[in-house]
């Protein structure tokens, strides 16, 4: 099992670990491995060892600032940061500095994290295959003939292999959960508007939220916990007080109503994927929980909002510089191009009501739970000598993630099982909005299981 936040943050306090020795640690596995993985475009090695150094001095000087303080993390390249190129994975970023760090880098930063790089990704996050990159493909560590999904690929893929102890991802129709889901990874999106996305490159400001990747649901809290909280300059965040998400997490899971949405969520399922997923409300079962089955959601499958706001964002760019996107984010940028204001509208006034009805459901139920991603990762060559079969294959690999944005409630993928290929599956859980009970419901879960200490071989 990879070393988790929580035991090192012990360790630090206690002034017998490290930060300059970790960071030391990590950027050597990164010199290593990211060769194999092409998880980081940009490593800050010299910063990153600074900022350590910085952070074993205070802590020694009994200036503790909390569990992140000289934790070595890295950011997906679609976060600014002020000291580093942001790239979007795109050759049309390729030298951009940033003037200001993005707020949750400022937040980050102010918690003593440590920042090693910044990450691959699927260009501009319009997709959920981390394929398309001006800075080449992505590569899963527990095969890496095969895909680490996306758009976030090089930041699950970074933690699966030690490469780092967090990762800060975006997710706007899974771009977290899928990745984390395919690297055997914890991947949490929060609820809408609990994260200030400011400085981070949009896709879709309707549906963009930030997230974490970390190696246990513990970590995921931790990490959480620094980014949640109200922006005054981010009108998409909202001013809810905030409860300390890991307080309660090793206590007994009350008594609670498991909704299983099978319509949409479990059709066409992977039957290894389905049966690990089988196996998963098996152990909630076990652990005391009501499984209410068939529980009917409208789902819906319009990207009309999407594909308007994307658009409006990369309109002067393409108008001006079309050769410098790849291909086939060119053409899903373009697909909103001539979109009438009347529906661009009715998009947006559907996605209020369906936030707003959301909350309902969980009147008869406390949790929701799908499959995160209906198959396996494909493999990097297949999807290169089908380059057309990319785009349908990621609607695939996205469909059960997207509604939970469309929603804006939280969702987490925790790892389940494996395939017989020895590739991860993971178990998306969900609860109603400003909820922490979905990091109790995931921790009892991991507690119940040993599948997040297994970890990929990439030295063997």
């Amino acid at each position: 099992m990879n070393p988790t936040i929580k035991s090192l943050c012990r360790g630090i306090r206690a002034r017998e670990i490290s930060p300059a020795e970790l960071t030391r640690d990590c950027l050597a596995r990164i010199e290593r491995l990211n060769p194999k993985l092409n998880a980081f475009i940009t490593v800050l090695a010299e910063s990153a060892l600074d900022q350590a150094r910085r952070a074993e001095q205070e802590i020694f000087r009994g200036q503790y600032r909390g569990p992140l303080h000289g934790i070595p993390i890295g950011l997906k390249d679609i976060i600014d940061t002020a000291d580093a190129r942001t790239t979007a994975g795109s050759a049309l970023f390729k030298n951009r500095t940033p003037a200001e760090d993005a707020e949750v880098v400022r937040r980050l930063r102010a918690a003593g994290a440590v920042i090693l790089g910044k990450q691959n990704l699927h260009e501009f996050a319009y997709g959920g295959s981390s394929m398309i990159s001006y800075f080449g493909e992505v590569h899963n560590p527990w095969d890496t003939s095969r895909i680490a999904g996306g758009s976030s690929g090089g930041s699950a893929a970074s933690v699966a292999a030690g490469l780092g102890y967090a990762a800060i991802g975006t997710d706007t129709a899974g771009s977290v959960r899928l990745p984390a889901a395919y690297c055997g990874e914890v991947g949490l999106k929060p609820t809408f508007g609990r994260v200030s996305t400011l400085g981070v490159i949009p896709l879709s400001q309707s549906y963009d939220h930030v997230g974490a990747i970390t190696n246990c649901v513990c970590d995921a809290g931790l990490v959480g916990q620094v980014l949640a909280g109200h922006d005054p300059d981010d009108a998409t965040t909202a001013d809810v007080p905030i409860t300390d998400y890991t307080c309660d997490l090793d206590e007994l899971l009350p008594p609670l109503r498991i909704g299983i949405p099978r319509a949409f969520f479990f059709d066409e399922l992977d039957p290894e994927v389905g049966a690990a997923v089988g196996k998963a409300i098996a152990v909630f079962r076990e652990l005391g929980c009501e499984i209410r089955d068939e529980v009917r959601i409208e789902v819906s499958t319009d990207r009309t909002l999407a594909s308007a706001e994307a658009y409006a964002y990369h309109k002067d760019f393409v108008a001006r510089s079309p050769e410098l996107y790849q291909p086939a984010t060119l053409a899903r940028i373009k697909s909103g191009e001539n979109l009438p204001d009347a529906e661009v509208e009715r998009a947006r006034q559907e996605l209020a009501a369906s936030r707003a009805a959301i909350g309902k459901v969980f009147d008869e139920i406390d949790v929701l739970l799908t499959p995160t991603v209906p198959i396996p990762p494909p493999s990097i060559a297949a999807l290169k000598e089908n380059p057309e079969k990319l785009r349908p294959m990621e609607l695939v690999m996205l469909r059960n993630t997207r509604p939970f944005n469309v929603w804006g409630i939280p969702a987490i993928s925790i790892p389940c099982g494996f395939t017989k290929d020895g590739m991860p599956i993971g178990l998306q859980l969900a609860t109603a909005p400003w909820k922490p009970d979905i990091l109790h419901v995931a921790h009892a879960y991991e507690q119940a299981t040993e599948w997040h200490k297994k970890t990929p071989d990439l030295e063997g």
